[in-house]
């Protein structure tokens, strides 16, 4: 969820991180009102602080400062290694780790930043210069914006809400009690560990409770779950947990079948293997010829 930030918000944020740096200060006599800018996000800050009253002065040099001002904290690597290095604290606007946070799990955009798409394409920009490419080699002009666009493709499973896909029909399932198997449906997947790939094949089975779902619907519930950050586990549980609330069916049962990038181009490097993960509900995980119909039907 893109989050676009207003100018007289940040001004409110700034209001209070300068109240805290300002207490900081006055608890600690000793050392001089010497601020420093972490680069890039900091620098907007540095001169927001100023403009409401904080008597700092701002320096060009991190050893010669006695605390650090950035823009936003996420993961935090940025803010440890300073602290690290320097041995001094990083005060920021927002700290997105902190669950109580408004800003909590959404994608912030600042002003200076333009856009949510040129902040992230200049993130990929980074990446590149960090593997060692030239960004600006003319194979790779287009390819933040290219891989900006995959990724909101290979992660468009975030913005789509299960039950609006799980359209069910009473008529048609009349006197309907046997298992209805989508079997084989394409997976395409990340894992969250290394934002590697996944893939392979996922079979959805169900026994209809006086209700159906269209069948094409279980192809897209696979990939509303699939387009996620994920691990094999939780996605087979997904899958099937959204099955048996929004369907209500007497059983469900998942498979996942697939190949997983991290392990297969890294790590173990050993390709040809794949990964069977399967969740059961209701008769599918009770009764054990349901189940070996199932486990039969999905080999």
């Amino acid at each position: 969820m893109k989050y676009y930030l207003k100018q007289q918000e940040l001004m409110g944020l700034a209001g209070a991180l300068a109240q805290r740096i300002d207490k900081y200060f006055k608890e600690r006599p000793a050392l001089k009102r010497s601020i420093y800018p972490i680069p890039r996000g900091g620098v907007p800050v540095a001169y927001m602080l100023s403009a409401v009253g904080l008597q700092v002065s701002i320096s060009d040099n991190p050893n010669s400062a006695e605390l650090f001002v950035d823009d936003l904290i996420e993961s935090g690597a940025t803010s440890e290694a300073f602290t690290d290095n320097f041995n001094k604290p990083v005060m920021t606007l927002i700290d997105k780790r902190l669950t109580r946070s408004a800003y909590h799990k959404k994608w912030l955009v600042f002003p200076w930043e333009e856009t949510a798409v040129k902040g992230a394409e200049d993130h990929i920009v980074r990446l590149l210069q960090y593997v060692g490419e030239d960004s600006r080699r003319g194979g790779l002009l287009e390819t933040p914006k290219r891989a900006l666009k995959a990724w909101d493709f290979w992660t468009s499973g975030y913005d789509q809400d299960p039950k609006a896909v799980l359209k069910v029909f009473e008529d048609g399932a009349e006197n309907v009690d046997q298992m209805v198997m989508v079997k084989d449906i394409p997976l395409y997947s990340h894992c969250e560990h290394h934002m590697a790939a996944i893939f392979g094949t996922c079979t959805v089975a169900y026994i209809p409770n006086g209700k159906i779902v269209g069948l094409s619907k279980l192809s897209r519930l696979v990939n509303i779950f699939a387009r996620r950050l994920q691990v094999q586990e939780r996605l087979t549980n997904q899958i099937a947990d959204a099955l048996q609330e929004h369907l209500n069916p007497l059983g469900v049962g998942v498979q996942i079948k697939a190949r997983h990038m991290c392990m297969e181009s890294r790590g173990v490097c050993q390709q040809g293997h794949h990964t069977i993960t399967t969740a059961l509900h209701g008769a599918m995980k009770t009764e054990a010829s349901t189940r070996s119909e199932f486990l039969e039907g999905a080999r």
